[in-house]
């Protein structure tokens, strides 16, 4: 095997893996209200989302062209692959993006073990963006098009991320005030029953949008990989065997469940009524579908956390944990630098010391941080049993906090049955 085909191997294998951890990461965007609501059962939920997540990951590919095309200034004046990038010289891009890759994954792990819904798209931008500027410098990344229409990193990633979660906001306000003006005669257990069957639907189509939107991004990025190591030539097309892996990794991610996430979205944000949850997946819908569309790579998870938001400010007399959406915010500010540093320390590393053993360092730094971020994670463990318990806890701002429910709580009513046992035995 070339080392250039060993890299190639390790960066589509990565890719796959950031892939399914941003399936994990983004299954509370959909099913979050759904969940809270009761509205699903938390394993059918994410199974639904799982299979919408793969089927929408096929409907288009205008997000994976734009990962492919407006991060890394690949294109020369004529449009073609500039040659020192492709080829005998893809060894270089090849390791941009390996490095981007794993600042995305290490960022999306860290944010999932504190249980804050930060973005797995600006987790992987971020990477790939400090990955190119360390490897080539500035002006490697393509930070704006031609002028004629919205391209590169500023058109495509970071004006999305600032017009999504505020147009999300408002649309899912009116929408929330509305259902609640409209049905303002009707019962409160028949409007609630009735708006959960409606938050099936809805939550349905977001994880169709997300399927449209989130699973094309490691397309986009594996495909770049090919066109560097000169085994795809196409700038405007994606491999079929691409899709169908990475809609298979995403969908799989999905179906795992990123529980803490979900419990901070359903939970710890606004306490949602099945109206509130129907505005709110209404709301990410439409917005995500129509960014798919044009091929903006927003993130699902600014839109969604926007949309729950907004149905908290749309209903009267509801409450919104803003110390919560403060922390979140602080994360959506600090993710794409972090994600950007790590991917640009993880180049250093790799380019110093060079080849397949730089390839195959930081690709073992990566296997060992994600396995100490997993294990850490077992001292509080969330899951579809605990996901809907109170908020008192607040697992998501204290990780290592022990939960109201599950294994601890468990050995502590065996201490008591243990103690009161000892002292009956003493009376008698």
């Amino acid at each position: 095997m070339t080392p250039e085909l060993l890299i190639l191997s390790l960066v589509v294998v990565t890719a796959l893996a950031f892939d399914f951890t941003n399936g994990f990461h983004d299954t509370g965007n959909a099913m979050a209200t759904s969940i809270a609501t009761k509205a699903l059962k938390p394993k059918s939920a994410v199974t639904l989302s799982a299979i919408l997540n793969l089927i929408g990951a096929f409907l288009s590919v205008e997000v994976a062209l734009t990962v492919t095309n407006a991060v890394v200034n690949i294109q020369d004046a004529s449009g073609a692959p500039k040659p020192e990038l492709i080829g005998d010289g893809g060894l270089a891009l090849l390791l941009i993006i390996l490095a981007g890759l794993v600042g995305a994954i290490v960022w999306n792990l860290l944010t999932w073990l504190l249980g804050l819904p930060s973005s797995s798209s600006h987790a992987l931008f971020g990477g790939l963006v400090g990955a190119t500027m360390a490897g080539l410098g500035v002006e490697g990344v393509k930070w704006v098009g031609d002028g004629t229409k919205l391209d590169g990193v500023v058109g495509k990633v970071l004006l999305p991320a600032l017009v999504s979660p505020a147009i999300a906001i408002a649309v899912a306000s009116v929408g929330t005030w509305l259902v609640f003006r409209l049905t303002k005669g009707v019962a409160n257990k028949y409007r609630e029953s009735g708006f959960r069957w409606g938050q099936i639907g809805s939550a349905s189509l977001v994880s169709l949008a997300h399927g449209t939107n989130d699973a094309q991004k490691t397309m986009g990025v594996i495909t770049l990989a090919l066109i560097a190591s000169g085994h795809w030539t196409d700038l405007t097309a994606v491999p079929f065997w691409v899709k169908f892996t990475c809609a298979a990794a995403i969908a799989a991610g999905t179906y795992i469940g990123g529980w803490r996430i979900i419990r901070t979205l359903g939970k710890g944000l606004v306490e949602i009524s099945a109206p509130q949850g129907m505005a709110a997946e209404s709301s990410s819908a439409a917005v995500i579908l129509a960014s798919s569309h044009m091929g903006f790579a927003l993130s699902t998870t600014h839109v969604a956390t926007g949309s729950i938001l907004g149905s908290g400010v749309g209903k009267r007399g509801a409450k919104v944990n803003w110390r919560i959406a403060g922390r979140m915010a602080m994360a959506w500010l600090i993710t794409l630098p972090s994600a950007g540093l790590v991917g640009a320390v993880m180049w250093f590393l790799g380019h110093s010391i060079g080849g397949v053993y730089g390839a195959l360092v930081i690709f073992a730094i990566l296997l060992a941080a994600a396995g100490w971020m997993y294990a850490h994670s077992k001292r509080t463990r969330v899951d579809h049993n605990n996901v809907n318990d109170d908020w008192a806890d607040q697992i998501a701002a204290v990780p290592d906090k022990p939960m109201v429910s599950g294994p601890r709580k468990k050995s502590k009513k065996k201490a008591r049955k243990k103690k009161a046992a000892k002292k009956l035995k003493a009376e008698l």
